[in-house]
């Protein structure tokens, strides 16, 4: 039976852009397992209530609902182990979980740049709930969010320097090939470039040449994904610095 994943998706169905199931679609890649993604929107609560919780991803297997991008890892790692592993063992289990929680503040690191850009892709049923909650969450109007930004960016830059210095030594947090803790820290980067043009990434810092191998994973799966190109563009948080 082929598993289902639900996948937060903009005003496209094809514009997959949440960070967390990134780190799922690759992981279900890495262990070649044949899964449905189905688009989902912030507000379509109904259609994942049976896992639980009101949140993306949601990975259904048969009668089995399974929310949250760690389980789902441990869930799919425990349930097929004769597929590549996307821990590369025991001790490294523990090991990805640190990796996991440092890319959920890699994710607070980076929505304050793109949080207005996020708003021009949900689909128009989304904006009202978007808008409020990101508001109230932020203590901040979106457009207040963004508007230094380009001040902002060589601090962000600095905190990704021991990601940098590791991926200088080595093509990927796994060594010589991927692992989930890869997954984990791209999916933050996937999630900027799919949904806003802001230049997050130098075009020669090695976060963004791991990022770019990652994107060529997969016979291209994350490539493929609508996104854009990481030189500057003008935008309305841009123009009303």
């Amino acid at each position: 039976m082929t598993l289902r994943l639900y996948d937060l998706a903009g005003a496209q169905p094809e514009r997959r852009f949440s960070p967390y199931c990134w780190r799922i679609r690759l992981a279900l890649a890495h262990k070649n397992i044949a899964t449905e993604t189905i688009p989902w929107r912030f507000t379509e609560k109904a259609e994942i209530a049976a896992s639980g919780q009101t949140l993306v991803p949601v990975l259904v297997d048969g009668d089995r609902w399974i929310s949250g991008s760690w389980t789902i890892a441990n869930y799919l790692e425990d349930t097929f182990p004769d597929s590549p592993s996307l821990f590369g063992g025991v001790s490294g289990r523990g090991l990805t979980r640190f990796y996991s929680n440092s890319a959920d503040s890699l994710v607070s690191a980076i929505f304050p740049f793109v949080a207005f850009d996020i708003l021009q892709h949900v689909a128009d049923k989304d904006r009202e709930y978007y808008r409020a909650s990101r508001e109230k969450r932020a203590g901040k109007t979106l457009e207040t969010l963004v508007a230094d930004r380009h001040a902002r960016l060589p601090a962000f830059r600095a905190i990704l320097a021991p990601l940098r210095l590791t991926l200088k030594a080595q093509p990927f947090l796994g060594g010589e090939r991927p692992l989930y803790a890869d997954y984990a820290v791209f999916g933050p980067f996937q999630w900027a470039r799919c949904i806003s043009p802001f230049p997050l990434l130098e075009e020669d810092d090695p976060v963004r040449l791991w990022r770019d191998r990652l994107l060529d994973c997969f016979d291209g799966l994350a490539r493929a994904a609508p996104a854009y190109d990481t030189e500057v563009n003008v935008t309305f948080a841009d123009q009303h610095k």
